[in-house]
Protein backbone atom coordinates (compact mmCIF):
# COMPACT_ATOMS: atom_id res chain seq x y z
CA UNK A 1 0.00 0.00 0.00
CA UNK A 2 1.09 2.96 -0.72
CA UNK A 3 1.39 5.94 1.33
CA UNK A 4 -0.10 9.61 1.14
CA UNK A 5 2.54 12.21 0.62
CA UNK A 6 1.72 15.66 0.86
CA UNK A 7 3.47 19.22 0.42
CA UNK A 8 6.84 21.11 1.37
CA UNK A 9 7.30 24.71 2.36
CA UNK A 10 9.20 25.32 -0.91
CA UNK A 11 8.80 29.48 -1.13
CA UNK A 12 8.67 28.97 -5.10
CA UNK A 13 5.49 26.98 -4.88
CA UNK A 14 3.92 30.88 -3.49
CA UNK A 15 5.95 32.92 -5.24
CA UNK A 16 3.75 35.61 -7.35
CA UNK A 17 3.18 34.32 -10.89
CA UNK A 18 3.24 30.71 -9.48
CA UNK A 19 0.59 28.50 -10.77
CA UNK A 20 -1.73 29.80 -7.82
CA UNK A 21 -1.75 31.18 -4.64
CA UNK A 22 -2.56 27.70 -3.26
CA UNK A 23 0.10 25.11 -3.26
CA UNK A 24 -0.17 23.29 -6.59
CA UNK A 25 -1.20 19.41 -6.02
CA UNK A 26 -0.44 16.42 -8.31
CA UNK A 27 -1.11 13.21 -7.94
CA UNK A 28 1.05 10.09 -8.88
CA UNK A 29 -0.37 6.98 -10.37
CA UNK A 30 2.38 4.12 -10.36
CA UNK A 31 2.37 0.92 -9.00
CA UNK A 32 5.74 0.04 -8.37
CA UNK A 33 6.40 1.60 -4.67
CA UNK A 34 9.73 2.68 -5.50
CA UNK A 35 9.17 4.66 -8.93
CA UNK A 36 6.00 6.18 -7.44
CA UNK A 37 8.17 7.37 -4.24
CA UNK A 38 10.90 9.04 -6.51
CA UNK A 39 8.93 10.58 -8.46
CA UNK A 40 6.74 12.22 -5.29
CA UNK A 41 9.99 13.45 -3.69
CA UNK A 42 11.31 14.99 -6.68
CA UNK A 43 7.74 16.81 -7.43
CA UNK A 44 7.66 18.18 -3.51
CA UNK A 45 11.60 19.60 -4.25
CA UNK A 46 10.31 21.31 -6.55
CA UNK A 47 7.37 22.54 -4.35
CA UNK A 48 3.79 20.77 -5.15
CA UNK A 49 2.13 18.61 -3.14
CA UNK A 50 1.45 14.89 -4.00
CA UNK A 51 -1.13 12.42 -3.52
CA UNK A 52 -0.07 8.30 -4.20
CA UNK A 53 -2.20 5.32 -5.66
CA UNK A 54 -0.88 2.86 -6.95
CA UNK A 55 -3.90 0.65 -8.87
CA UNK A 56 -6.86 2.24 -11.26
CA UNK A 57 -9.31 1.67 -8.36
CA UNK A 58 -7.60 4.02 -5.49
CA UNK A 59 -6.74 6.60 -8.63
CA UNK A 60 -10.12 7.56 -9.10
CA UNK A 61 -10.71 7.55 -5.41
CA UNK A 62 -7.83 9.83 -5.03
CA UNK A 63 -8.67 11.80 -7.48
CA UNK A 64 -12.51 12.37 -6.23
CA UNK A 65 -10.95 12.88 -2.80
CA UNK A 66 -8.06 15.34 -3.13
CA UNK A 67 -9.29 17.10 -6.74
CA UNK A 68 -5.17 17.12 -7.71
CA UNK A 69 -4.10 19.74 -10.17
CA UNK A 70 -2.68 17.53 -12.00
CA UNK A 71 -2.11 13.67 -12.44
CA UNK A 72 1.24 11.72 -13.72
CA UNK A 73 -0.49 8.08 -14.76
CA UNK A 74 1.10 4.90 -15.06
CA UNK A 75 -0.53 3.60 -18.02
CA UNK A 76 -0.23 -0.41 -17.13
CA UNK A 77 -1.78 -0.61 -13.43
CA UNK A 78 -3.39 -3.29 -11.52
CA UNK A 79 -7.64 -3.02 -11.19
CA UNK A 80 -7.59 -1.27 -14.43
CA UNK A 81 -5.44 0.46 -16.68
CA UNK A 82 -4.27 4.15 -16.86
CA UNK A 83 -6.66 4.76 -19.82
CA UNK A 84 -9.66 3.76 -18.24
CA UNK A 85 -8.84 6.14 -15.13
CA UNK A 86 -8.00 9.09 -17.39
CA UNK A 87 -11.49 8.14 -18.87
CA UNK A 88 -13.52 8.47 -15.30
CA UNK A 89 -11.43 11.25 -14.10
CA UNK A 90 -12.30 13.51 -16.95
CA UNK A 91 -15.66 12.37 -17.10
CA UNK A 92 -16.42 13.69 -13.74
CA UNK A 93 -13.59 16.59 -13.98
CA UNK A 94 -11.12 17.87 -16.41
CA UNK A 95 -8.02 18.13 -15.09
CA UNK A 96 -4.04 17.52 -17.15
CA UNK A 97 -3.13 14.51 -17.29
CA UNK A 98 0.42 13.32 -18.08
CA UNK A 99 0.53 9.71 -19.27
CA UNK A 100 3.34 7.41 -18.06
CA UNK A 101 3.69 4.63 -20.90
CA UNK A 102 6.18 1.79 -21.02
CA UNK A 103 4.22 0.86 -24.41
CA UNK A 104 6.22 2.18 -27.25
CA UNK A 105 3.80 1.80 -29.73
CA UNK A 106 2.31 4.61 -31.28
CA UNK A 107 -1.20 3.62 -31.62
CA UNK A 108 -0.74 2.92 -27.64
CA UNK A 109 0.10 6.43 -27.79
CA UNK A 110 -2.73 7.81 -29.50
CA UNK A 111 -5.33 5.85 -27.27
CA UNK A 112 -4.10 8.02 -24.91
CA UNK A 113 -4.40 10.82 -25.88
CA UNK A 114 -8.21 10.10 -26.95
CA UNK A 115 -8.83 9.36 -23.83
CA UNK A 116 -8.00 12.57 -22.66
CA UNK A 117 -4.21 12.81 -21.97
CA UNK A 118 -2.56 16.16 -22.33
CA UNK A 119 0.56 14.61 -23.01
CA UNK A 120 2.75 11.16 -22.71
CA UNK A 121 6.32 10.11 -21.36
CA UNK A 122 7.73 6.78 -22.03
CA UNK A 123 10.03 4.72 -19.56
CA UNK A 124 12.50 4.92 -19.17
CA UNK A 125 12.77 8.84 -18.41
CA UNK A 126 14.72 11.52 -16.28
CA UNK A 127 13.31 13.26 -13.79
CA UNK A 128 14.58 16.55 -15.64
CA UNK A 129 12.09 15.32 -18.91
CA UNK A 130 9.31 14.75 -15.91
CA UNK A 131 9.44 17.96 -13.89
CA UNK A 132 9.55 20.17 -17.25
CA UNK A 133 6.51 18.29 -19.01
CA UNK A 134 4.93 19.03 -15.32
CA UNK A 135 5.69 22.93 -15.76
CA UNK A 136 4.98 23.43 -19.18
CA UNK A 137 1.49 21.48 -18.69
CA UNK A 138 0.84 23.80 -15.70
CA UNK A 139 1.80 27.01 -17.19
CA UNK A 140 -0.45 26.28 -20.13
CA UNK A 141 -3.37 25.66 -17.94
CA UNK A 142 -2.55 29.19 -16.34
CA UNK A 143 -2.83 30.91 -19.55
CA UNK A 144 -5.82 29.12 -20.58
CA UNK A 145 -7.71 30.12 -17.12
CA UNK A 146 -6.38 33.72 -17.93
CA UNK A 147 -7.42 33.79 -21.91
CA UNK A 148 -10.82 32.60 -20.53
CA UNK A 149 -11.15 35.08 -17.63
CA UNK A 150 -10.03 38.07 -19.71
CA UNK A 151 -12.37 36.76 -23.38
CA UNK A 152 -12.42 39.65 -25.64
CA UNK A 153 -10.70 42.64 -24.01
CA UNK A 154 -8.02 42.96 -26.64
CA UNK A 155 -8.29 42.19 -30.10
CA UNK A 156 -5.67 39.65 -31.72
CA UNK A 157 -4.88 42.10 -34.67
CA UNK A 158 -5.31 42.67 -38.51
CA UNK A 159 -6.93 39.95 -40.16
CA UNK A 160 -8.54 37.94 -38.06
CA UNK A 161 -5.35 35.80 -37.77
CA UNK A 162 -4.12 34.46 -34.24
CA UNK A 163 -0.76 35.43 -33.29
CA UNK A 164 1.90 33.07 -33.43
CA UNK A 165 2.04 32.96 -29.52
CA UNK A 166 -1.74 31.56 -29.41
CA UNK A 167 -0.29 28.28 -29.03
CA UNK A 168 0.40 29.61 -25.35
CA UNK A 169 3.86 29.62 -25.42
CA UNK A 170 6.36 31.87 -23.15
CA UNK A 171 4.87 35.44 -22.37
CA UNK A 172 1.61 35.41 -25.04
CA UNK A 173 -1.32 35.51 -22.48
CA UNK A 174 -2.42 38.82 -23.60
CA UNK A 175 -1.53 38.56 -26.64
CA UNK A 176 -4.04 35.79 -27.60
CA UNK A 177 -7.14 37.40 -26.36
CA UNK A 178 -9.61 37.96 -29.18
CA UNK A 179 -13.35 39.23 -28.97
CA UNK A 180 -14.28 37.10 -32.00
CA UNK A 181 -13.72 33.67 -33.14
CA UNK A 182 -11.43 32.65 -36.00
CA UNK A 183 -12.70 31.71 -39.12
CA UNK A 184 -10.61 29.84 -42.01
CA UNK A 185 -11.19 28.12 -45.03
CA UNK A 186 -9.50 25.09 -46.82
CA UNK A 187 -7.26 25.41 -49.47
CA UNK A 188 -8.74 24.61 -52.54
CA UNK A 189 -12.39 24.54 -52.12
CA UNK A 190 -15.38 26.38 -52.91
CA UNK A 191 -17.59 28.99 -51.08
CA UNK A 192 -18.91 27.28 -48.49
CA UNK A 193 -17.23 24.56 -48.26
CA UNK A 194 -14.58 23.05 -45.06
CA UNK A 195 -14.95 25.77 -43.01
CA UNK A 196 -13.05 25.80 -39.57
CA UNK A 197 -13.54 28.10 -36.85
CA UNK A 198 -11.38 28.17 -33.61
CA UNK A 199 -12.37 30.06 -30.44
CA UNK A 200 -9.96 31.21 -28.48
CA UNK A 201 -12.02 32.52 -25.69
CA UNK A 202 -13.78 29.25 -25.15
CA UNK A 203 -11.43 27.02 -26.41
CA UNK A 204 -14.09 25.32 -28.93
CA UNK A 205 -13.58 23.89 -32.61
CA UNK A 206 -16.01 23.68 -35.14
CA UNK A 207 -16.30 22.04 -38.27
CA UNK A 208 -18.67 23.16 -41.82
CA UNK A 209 -20.58 26.74 -42.01
CA UNK A 210 -24.36 27.47 -40.81
CA UNK A 211 -26.68 25.00 -39.33
CA UNK A 212 -24.03 22.32 -40.81
CA UNK A 213 -21.29 23.29 -38.01
CA UNK A 214 -19.75 20.21 -35.97
CA UNK A 215 -17.94 20.40 -32.35
CA UNK A 216 -14.71 18.42 -32.82
CA UNK A 217 -13.70 18.31 -28.90
CA UNK A 218 -9.99 18.56 -28.19
CA UNK A 219 -8.70 18.29 -25.54
CA UNK A 220 -6.15 21.24 -23.96
CA UNK A 221 -3.27 20.55 -25.54
CA UNK A 222 -4.53 19.92 -28.95
CA UNK A 223 -6.60 22.96 -28.93
CA UNK A 224 -3.02 24.87 -28.21
CA UNK A 225 -1.75 22.94 -30.83
CA UNK A 226 -4.42 23.93 -33.76
CA UNK A 227 -4.03 27.30 -32.77
CA UNK A 228 -0.60 27.55 -33.02
CA UNK A 229 -0.54 26.42 -35.95
CA UNK A 230 -3.41 28.82 -37.41
CA UNK A 231 -1.37 31.24 -36.22
CA UNK A 232 0.36 31.46 -39.00
CA UNK A 233 -1.73 29.29 -41.76
CA UNK A 234 0.08 28.19 -44.88
CA UNK A 235 3.14 28.06 -43.28
CA UNK A 236 5.12 24.93 -42.32
CA UNK A 237 6.47 25.33 -38.31
CA UNK A 238 9.30 22.67 -37.06
CA UNK A 239 8.84 20.34 -34.58
CA UNK A 240 11.12 22.17 -32.70
CA UNK A 241 8.80 25.40 -32.90
CA UNK A 242 5.82 23.42 -31.88
CA UNK A 243 7.49 21.82 -29.36
CA UNK A 244 8.97 24.82 -27.80
CA UNK A 245 5.35 27.37 -28.20
CA UNK A 246 3.06 24.37 -27.22
CA UNK A 247 5.30 22.25 -24.74
CA UNK A 248 7.42 24.79 -23.45
CA UNK A 249 9.65 22.39 -24.10
CA UNK A 250 13.11 22.73 -26.03
CA UNK A 251 14.82 19.89 -26.53
CA UNK A 252 14.35 17.76 -29.70
CA UNK A 253 13.83 14.23 -27.94
CA UNK A 254 10.10 15.39 -27.88
CA UNK A 255 8.98 15.45 -31.38
CA UNK A 256 7.47 12.13 -31.18
CA UNK A 257 4.51 14.25 -28.92
CA UNK A 258 4.26 16.57 -31.44
CA UNK A 259 3.35 13.61 -34.24
CA UNK A 260 1.23 11.81 -31.89
CA UNK A 261 -0.67 15.00 -31.30
CA UNK A 262 -1.06 15.98 -34.93
CA UNK A 263 -2.19 12.72 -35.76
CA UNK A 264 -5.11 13.29 -32.92
CA UNK A 265 -6.19 16.44 -33.87
CA UNK A 266 -6.43 15.06 -37.28
CA UNK A 267 -8.63 12.20 -36.59
CA UNK A 268 -11.16 15.17 -34.74
CA UNK A 269 -11.49 17.63 -37.40
CA UNK A 270 -10.41 16.01 -40.75
CA UNK A 271 -7.02 15.03 -42.00
CA UNK A 272 -6.52 16.94 -44.30
CA UNK A 273 -6.48 20.47 -42.77
CA UNK A 274 -2.72 19.63 -41.46
CA UNK A 275 -0.28 19.15 -43.98
CA UNK A 276 2.81 17.45 -43.29
CA UNK A 277 6.63 18.47 -44.53
CA UNK A 278 8.71 15.69 -44.08
CA UNK A 279 11.69 16.27 -42.05
CA UNK A 280 10.60 19.74 -41.05
CA UNK A 281 7.05 20.29 -39.39
CA UNK A 282 3.30 21.05 -40.15
CA UNK A 283 1.18 23.68 -41.60
CA UNK A 284 -2.63 24.28 -41.52
CA UNK A 285 -3.71 24.37 -44.75
CA UNK A 286 -6.18 26.76 -44.59
CA UNK A 287 -7.03 30.86 -45.82
CA UNK A 288 -8.13 33.18 -42.90
CA UNK A 289 -11.64 34.01 -43.66
CA UNK A 290 -12.10 37.89 -43.34
CA UNK A 291 -16.58 38.05 -42.80
CA UNK A 292 -18.69 38.75 -40.12
CA UNK A 293 -19.76 35.22 -39.92
CA UNK A 294 -19.20 31.62 -40.81
CA UNK A 295 -22.24 32.05 -42.62
CA UNK A 296 -21.27 34.71 -44.43
CA UNK A 297 -18.65 33.35 -45.31
CA UNK A 298 -20.53 30.40 -46.57
CA UNK A 299 -22.67 32.04 -48.54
Amino acid sequence: MLKLCTACNNPDARRPGAYAEAVTSILVVEDEPTLAEAIAARLRAEGFATHLAGDGPAAVRTAQEHLPDLIVLDVMLPGFDGLEVCRRIQAERAVPVLMVTARDDESDLIEGLRTGADDYLTKPFSMRELIARVHALLRRVERAAEIGAGGGAESAGAGNVIPIGTGFGPGTAAAARTPQPLRFMAIGTSAGARMLEIDPAQRRVRIGAGRSQDEAHLTPTEFDLLACLAGQPRTVLTREKLLAEVWDWLDASGTRTVDSHVKAVRRKIGADWIRTVHGVGYALEAEPVLGDSLEAAGR
